[in-house]
């Protein structure tokens, strides 16, 4: 039969549990609870890269421009076919399971009608049609062993890949 304590007779167990922790009980949580926010911090790592990660330049090639960056940051992947038309371009990405595909301006500006669309063989059409700025997308299908089709338009003026990656 357990004892009759001052700590009992306040609904508290023997045995320590119920207490408030001591100063340094206290300390120790905090400590911890620190160390655990800054390792997830650390191992997290940036959201976005930084400015000086800029792209390397060829010798007596200009600088892509910041919009030209960040249209390739859409998609992930490595680039397997950019089409070229008068307006903008068209560029087919391709990772292990999935291709996406987006269309850029030449020039951005004020808002325009922009397209893009991408199938995948056996699958349904993908688009994304709307007035934009700079581009149109990205849209990503499944595409692992699979041809793909995308095309693309600003202004009206574009163009289209056939089937691809097949």
């Amino acid at each position: 039969m357990p004892r009759f304590t001052e700590s009992t007779a306040r609904g508290q167990r023997r045995g320590g549990r119920g207490r408030r922790p001591g100063p340094w009980g206290r300390t120790v949580a905090y400590a911890v609870a620190v160390l655990v926010a800054a390792t997830a911090l650390v191992l997290s790592g940036p959201g976005v890269a930084p400015a000086s990660a800029a792209p390397a330049v060829s010798p007596g090639r200009a600088a892509p421009a910041d919009d030209t960056v960040r249209a390739n940051a859409l998609c992930t992947g490595r680039l397997v076919k950019a089409v070229r038309f008068r307006t903008g371009e068209l560029r087919v990405y391709k990772n292990a399971r999935y291709a996406c595909a987006v269309t850029v301006a030449k020039s951005p500006g004020p808002r325009r009608a922009m397209l893009v669309s991408l199938q995948a063989r056996g699958g349904r059409t993908v688009v994304d049609r709307g007035s934009f700025t700079h581009w149109a997308g990205p849209l990503s299908a499944y595409a692992h062993n699979r041809c793909v089709r995308a095309a693309g338009s600003v202004s009206g003026i574009g163009g289209a890949t056939g089937w691809i990656l097949c």
